[in-house]
């Protein structure tokens, strides 16, 4: 089984939502083939718990507006460390940048196929990496106090 023309759409657009937010490291698998409940998974991260509620609203907002679709299920909220929204097609996952390190779901799913995205997401990869080099040699800030 493959994600459906339904699922590929939702993805589509929630990658470009996040993307349009600066989110990092944008990417999305086809995971039909191992779970029953969900088509694909999208997972993105930023580095700061305001910028991760941010990028959810966004993805929220554009498939609500766009495709008429509504989370069934928004779950992590209140730290917005890590945020999940559960549209029954896929799941959306959008982590703080140290929550993606730790949990590195990009391993549990490697052997799922990747999903293409549109350009602006491609193009996010890298960019934690790239904003945890500019914060750690001082000539960054992530806009938070530590």
């Amino acid at each position: 089984m493959t994600a459906t023309d339904r699922s590929i759409e939702l993805i589509n657009v929630a990658a470009q939502a996040a993307a349009d937010k600066l989110a990092h490291d944008i990417i999305a698998y086809d995971v039909s083939d191992v779970l029953s409940i969900t088509d694909a998974f999208l997972l993105a991260s930023a580095p700061s718990d305001r910028q991760v509620k941010s990028i959810v609203d966004e993805i929220e907002e554009k498939l609500l507006k766009d495709l008429g679709a509504k989370p069934v299920r928004r779950e992590g909220d209140r730290d917005a460390r890590w945020i999940l929204l559960d549209y029954v097609d896929i799941v959306v996952h959008v982590q703080h940048n140290e929550e993606r390190v730790f949990y590195a779901l990009e391993r549990l799913w490697k052997d799922c196929p990747e999903l293409p995205l549109p350009e602006d997401a491609q193009k996010t990869r890298g960019k934690a990496e790239e904003h945890a080099k500019l914060v750690g040699d001082g000539s960054g800030t992530d806009g938070e106090l530590s």
